[in-house]
């Protein structure tokens, strides 16, 4: 008797052990009473995830065999996280946050890009070029990030070193703050942090993305590999109306700034400057310009094991 319920509470352990190993990227949810697939995708409100906000409300107006469900978090590294241990199915993510998780064996595709150029070097009203920030502070929002490698182009484009500034990694929101306090001389960042500081006047626009790096990627779209195999029709839909949400924010800028203000709380002013300096046209990952991040990426000791476009680029989902 005590063999039996030994093994009866054997077998209840086993199940548990399996039912918790599971990726819950391969347990997509399904709504009830319907086929439509449940897609959780994580996000920082930021205008470089418009394109899914533009999605999640296109979908509620027509049908569709997929239904998005937004996941916001307040920092990159939250965010990483829920991508990494499979949380959430996606999210839209600085590009070389989810090139290093790729290195270090976590089994993610990029699919999309997040928006094109849309990155600005801001500093303060003192600071008239590159060699003014000799001696001074200037802050990224991270190192795995582009706003990263522009600071790089930059100061090599000036004939300036890393050694000869001061580099901090600070949350986007505290940036023009510490701008205007004097904390720093000056930032890149994902918007709208940028047009923010121009918009209440306490700093400038030195830079802008095609001036340092044309065709810079900056954000993506990844999933979990796991969730394509097991889900590739709801992968293929999302990346489809994925691209739809892009040309709609090309073609219906207006809609689209109202869409961005359900997610972002930020004034219209600031909204206008900040979608003027970036496109979200033709979101496809080009080979030439993931190699050439690959390239950057390498020379700023950020990759070492970079995988190659078709490792981690899935070109399969993006409808032609």
């Amino acid at each position: 008797m005590k063999k039996i319920i030994l093994m009866a509470i054997l077998l209840i352990f086993l199940i548990g052990i399996v039912g918790c190993t599971k990726n819950t990227a391969d347990k997509t949810e399904t709504l009830a009473g319907s086929d439509v697939k449940v897609v959780k995708i994580a996000y920082l409100p930021i205008t470089h995830a418009l394109p899914l906000f533009v999605e999640k409300e296109l979908q509620n107006q027509a049908d569709s065999k997929i239904k998005i469900e937004l996941v916001k978090y307040g920092s990159w590294p939250e965010l990483m996280d829920a991508l990494n241990t499979g949380k959430v199915d996606g999210a839209s993510v600085l590009i070389e946050l989810a090139l290093k998780a790729k290195e270090q064996g976590i089994d993610l595709k990029a699919v999309a890009l997040g928006h094109k150029d849309g990155n600005v070097v801001i500093v303060n009203k003192d600071i008239n070029s590159v060699a003014d920030l000799k001696g001074k502070t200037f802050a990224i929002p991270h190192k795995q990030s582009s706003h990263n490698l522009l600071l790089d182009q930059m100061l090599a484009d000036a004939g300036i070193t890393k050694k000869d500034v001061k580099i901090v990694e600070m949350a986007p929101a505290e940036m023009p703050s510490a701008l205007s306090q004097g904390q720093i001389a000056g930032y890149c960042v994902a918007e709208p942090f940028g047009a923010k500081a121009v918009s209440l006047g306490i700093g400038k626009v030195l830079y802008q993305s095609p001036d340092l790096w044309k065709d810079s990627i900056c954000c993506a779209l990844v999933f979990n590999n796991a969730f394509i195999q097991s889900n590739k029709d709801a992968a293929m839909a999302t990346v489809s109306q994925y691209q739809t949400a892009g040309k709609y924010i090309t073609e219906h800028k207006a809609e689209a700034n109202g869409i961005a203000k359900k997610y972002m709380n930020v004034d219209d002013s600031v909204l206008d400057l900040s979608l003027n300096w970036i496109s979200y046209n033709d979101l496809e990952i080009k080979r030439d310009a993931y190699e050439d991040l690959i390239t950057r990426m390498k020379r700023a000791g950020l990759s070492e094991n970079s995988p190659a476009y078709d490792d981690f680029v899935d070109a399969s989902l993006w409808k032609k």
